[in-house]
């Protein structure tokens, strides 16, 4: 009796071709899943660098700011730095 027969190669045939289309399954949900994990980080990316730079945005702003107010100079602080200067004595050189 012969073990290769036309019913065990079309039982042979048949499975290989399921396993086959069960792989391909797999696969596709596979590569369904990766694709909305990628999107999924893409999107969680987007948002940090998009925080990043407003954070930044806001750092800049506030500097522009600083300088701008520290232009403008108080005549009362003026007055007490001139006053403080004048009256300081000058250090005595050492002999």
């Amino acid at each position: 009796m012969s073990i290769f027969t036309k019913k065990n190669a079309a039982v042979g045939y048949i499975t290989l071709k399921a396993v086959s289309r069960a792989r391909e399954r797999r696969r596709r949900k596979r590569s369904g899943v990766k694709l909305a994990l990628y999107l999924g980080l893409g999107i969680v990316s987007l948002g940090v660098l998009a925080g990043l730079a407003a954070v930044l945005l806001r750092r800049q702003q506030g500097e522009h700011e600083h300088v701008e107010g520290y232009a403008e100079e108080d005549e009362d602080e003026s007055e007490l730095v001139s006053e403080y200067v004048m009256a300081t004595p000058e250090p005595i050189p050492a002999t």
